[in-house]
């Protein structure tokens, strides 16, 4: 598998994937315009040029498109290269892969399922550094108060709201947000 980066169309708007031969290394979700997508895959992976997406990247782009088009695939069995993050990072990650879509949890009950409750806000930063939006579901977590919580990609708490509203996490009394007081 050659290295590389490619733009992709998506229900929500244009999405960017990177890769090298030993998995995914970074995606993009939807910014306002192909330009600004592709500005930000240039940014974030100036070593990498766009290329045509070698099979398994292409089989990881259709599933991704799918899921933002309603499908609830979970995405698990897309291979992510876990080199550029410690291993603190990649527990998390693997922790928030591991919440179907259309469920939730809070960064505290992410934290615990880590076995140390008093790290919410250490999960929610490394949540925050995920370059791995959608396959990494960081959407899928919130705050204990019922907010939303923080969201870095473009569109912030909105796209957040809305990857959970395709995922059918919306739904009176799933979400905190929503819970009856």
């Amino acid at each position: 598998m050659n290295d590389g980066f490619a733009l992709f169309e998506t229900a929500i708007g244009p999405c960017g994937i990177a890769w090298r031969a030993s998995g995914i290394i970074g995606l993009a979700l939807p910014d306002s315009d192909r330009a600004k997508a592709m500005a930000g895959l240039r940014r974030r992976h100036p070593d990498l040029d766009q290329a045509e997406p070698p099979p398994a990247v292409a089989r990881a782009i259709a599933a991704i498109t799918a899921h933002l088009a309603g499908s609830r695939d979970d995405l698990n069995w897309v291979t992510l290269d876990l080199g550029g993050v410690d291993g603190f990072e990649a527990a998390v990650y693997r922790a928030a892969r591991a919440i179907p879509p259309g469920e939730t949890r809070t960064y505290g009950q992410l934290a615990a399922e880590l076995g140390d409750p008093g790290k919410a806000r250490a999960v929610g930063q490394a949540l925050g550094r995920n370059p791995w939006p959608i396959v990494v579901p960081c959407h899928r977590i919130t705050g204990a108060d019922g907010r939303t919580g923080g969201f870095s990609a473009p569109g912030g708490a909105a796209t957040k709201l809305k990857l959970l509203e395709i995922e059918g996490a919306l739904a009176a009394g799933t979400l905190p947000l929503f819970a009856a007081t």
